[in-house]
């Protein structure tokens, strides 16, 4: 086998566009003290969370992906036949199998390329980005859509008011382009990606049902105190990892989109690495814990908003159930 005169290309994975979307349904806080025991006061208090959206009778999360896919195809100015991967992160599938991403496949016509789910829980979408990014700039694929689509209302227990308060449903997405150059902090593309999980932690964020154990869906669980309590500091380890990486500091941030689970713990993380409160991207007031929709989500709020500008240095970050967690740093 002759080697002589290959060469491998260079490239990285250049966010082209986003879009979002939330079911008609809204679920505010007062509406929710008429089904638990539970006040608006706590809620905010607690949590930040004054509204969540909840996907209609036969809207799946499927469903919820499709309509943000068309919307970050259209804002990137990209026709779906020019998607050749699909990656969509998620915890609430349609199905057990097939993955859900190839329901989104087929319903925009595209027979090409592959499509797949991944599953990191609330951390899913940092996951997604990382994974589209390693195949695009591997050279397995051209252009990717990846999707956090979520339903969470079909997996709690509307009688636990610790949980049930928390939790919305929702989709967002971007669209990748695998282009030639290193990444570098003078063009556009992702920066570094870090990612982590310890299981040790399982306990703490977990849904009591699945097809081999008890062959339901199952509740979620979780124990907010402990997930509060090692939030801040896993946030912290993967952002300082990713300023290390690419030699920059919280000054040079433009906007911090973290995964949008509660109020308290987005400031925390935010004082604690120093990034000015200005920078934050804030939507779980609106949507809740939409769990791997909402940094898509939030990213696609400030998109849209027209606040975001070619160069932008965004830094995207979460951490979920199992305990899993990363960031990614882009520059727009």
């Amino acid at each position: 086998m002759k080697t002589e005169g290959f060469k491998v290309k260079a490239l990285r994975s250049v966010f082209l566009g986003c879009g979002s979307y939330l079911p008609k349904k809204a679920l505010t806080n007062q509406q929710l003290t008429e089904m638990v025991d539970t006040s608006d006061e706590w809620i905010v208090q607690r949590t930040g969370i004054r509204n969540r959206h909840i996907a209609a009778e036969g809207e799946f999360t499927s469903h919820l992906a499709i309509n943000a896919a068309k919307a970050a195809l259209e804002n990137a100015g990209v026709d779906a036949q020019d998607i050749d991967l699909i990656v969509l992160a998620t915890s609430t599938p349609d199905n057990t199998f097939p993955a859900t991403a190839v329901d989104v496949q087929a319903a925009l016509g595209i027979n090409h390329g592959f499509a797949f789910d991944i599953q990191a829980v609330c951390s899913g979408f940092v996951y997604a980005v990382t994974t589209a990014d390693a195949y695009l700039r591997g050279g397995l694929a051209k252009r990717a859509l990846v999707i956090g689509a979520e339903t969470f209302s079909r997996i709690l227990d509307w009688e636990d008011r610790t949980t049930c308060v928390l939790f919305g449903d929702g989709a967002g997405a971007v669209v990748m382009e695998a282009q030639e150059g290193a990444p570098s902090l003078e063009e556009s593309g992702v920066l570094t990606c870090q990612l982590r999980s310890d299981g040790r932690h399982k306990d703490k964020l977990y849904v009591d049902g699945g097809p081999s154990t008890t062959q339901t869906a199952g509740y979620l669980r979780m124990q907010g105190r402990e997930v509060f309590k090692h939030a801040v500091g896993m946030v912290t380890d993967v952002i300082e990892a990713s300023f290390e990486a690419t030699g920059t500091t919280a000054d040079d941030l433009d906007w911090f989109v973290p995964h949008q689970a509660n109020q308290r713990i987005i400031d925390a993380s935010a004082k604690k690495l120093g990034i000015a409160p200005e920078k934050v991207v804030k939507t779980v007031s609106e949507h809740g814990n939409t769990s791997a929709a909402s940094i898509p989500l939030a990213l696609d709020s400030i998109v849209k908003s027209g606040d975001v500008k070619k160069g932008d240095l965004i830094m995207l970050e979460a951490m979920g159930g199992g305990f899993t967690w990363g960031s990614v740093l882009l520059k727009w």
